[in-house]
């Protein structure tokens, strides 16, 4: 007994719960888990509670992409305090003092909507692109002077300098910082930490990238979705927003997935799934029928695309996760 209680402390002390360990009802997803190096950790909560933990999942980690699913949120949210008019809103009125001199257009039709589901139009800030992105000295004027491959509201086109607009945007109606409006409206009533947050030289902070929240932080957003926009009581969220955001009205080109407001949109063994998706595999899932909320997050370095990795972790959910706790009634209490 002396040793397992030395052993439970030791994993306590790693951020390691005794019961990811012994668990006879995690077991496959476990062994799944130990078979994955890039892997870091894995947070399961089930009908509010955790169940799983694996990993160091109270240290803050760099979520990457996922950010812009809490972007979507205070988006929403500035919607619902009527900061800003609706998804129909036009941006151009909003930046007018970063448009380019003499703009296309079409400029004028791009929408907050069209930022939110990555229909601008205008080329991509992401992949070639991003470090000549971050390398420029004005990263909202940059994006919004990029020459248009499509039309607003045409095909998704995933671009970080959409959702970086979108974090200007929040700033210019609030007259506050996208991370002030994240502490004020999520952080503090969810009960997480934002632990850091890029910015770019004119002090806006990085839409869409290089946050560093923590596993257990991420659950607690995706279970304000999960719990349609309610936080023990309080009303974050419209419930219309969290319809609207996992409605998908464009698909990746990379995956054939939906995508909403910033979350993807799949089906994993036989169940419903949104999730939000960051680089290297920062992945926030949420199964409603399943009552389910999933955070992993990965190691960065050294990852690469195109190696099947973000795939392997839809199928630790789709063929660990949900089977466990759809089988096990002890779980659906």
């Amino acid at each position: 007994m002396k040793m397992r209680a030395i052993t439970i402390f030791c994993l306590f002390l790693l951020g390691v719960p005794a019961h990811a360990q012994t668990d006879p009802r995690f077991a496959d997803l476990e062994k799944r888990a130990a078979a994955l190096p890039r892997l870091e950790s894995v947070v399961v909560s089930r009908n509010g509670s955790i169940v799983y933990e694996r990993g160091p999942v109270a240290r803050p980690t760099n979520i990457k992409s996922a950010s812009k699913t809490i972007i979507s949120a205070l988006v929403g949210i500035a919607i619902d305090r009527g900061l800003l008019q609706s998804p129909d809103q036009k941006i151009a009125s909003l930046l007018s003092t970063d448009l380019p001199k003499d703009p296309d257009p079409r400029i004028n039709e791009i929408t907050i909507g069209d930022l939110l589901t990555m229909r601008a139009g205008l080329e991509r800030t992401s992949g070639a692109n991003y470090g000549s992105w971050i390398s420029s000295a004005n990263w909202v004027r940059n994006a919004l002077a990029r020459p248009f491959v499509d039309e607003p509201g045409g095909r998704m086109l995933y671009s970080t300098g959409n959702t970086h607009l979108l974090s200007a945007v929040l700033t210019k109606v609030s007259g506050k910082s996208t991370l002030a409006l994240a502490e004020e409206w999520l952080a503090e009533p969810l009960g997480l930490r934002i632990a850091s947050w890029d910015r770019d030289k004119q002090g806006i902070y990085l839409g869409g990238n290089n946050m560093a929240v923590s596993p257990r932080a991420l659950v607690k957003f995706g279970e304000l979705y999960r719990n349609r926009g309610d936080a023990g009581g309080v009303r974050i969220l419209p419930e219309t927003w969290i319809d609207a955001s996992w409605s998908p009205v464009t698909e990746s080109f990379f995956t054939g997935h939906g995508y909403g407001y910033g979350w993807f949109a799949t089906e994993l063994a036989g169940q419903q799934v949104r999730y939000a998706w960051g680089h290297g595999g920062q992945m926030l899932y949420v199964v409603p029928s399943a009552g389910l909320t999933v955070a992993m997050t990965s190691k960065i370095d050294g990852y690469q695309r195109g190696t099947g990795y973000v795939e392997e972790l839809h199928a630790l959910l789709g063929e660990a996760i949900i089977p466990a706790v759809m089988s096990d009634q002890s779980l659906t209490q």
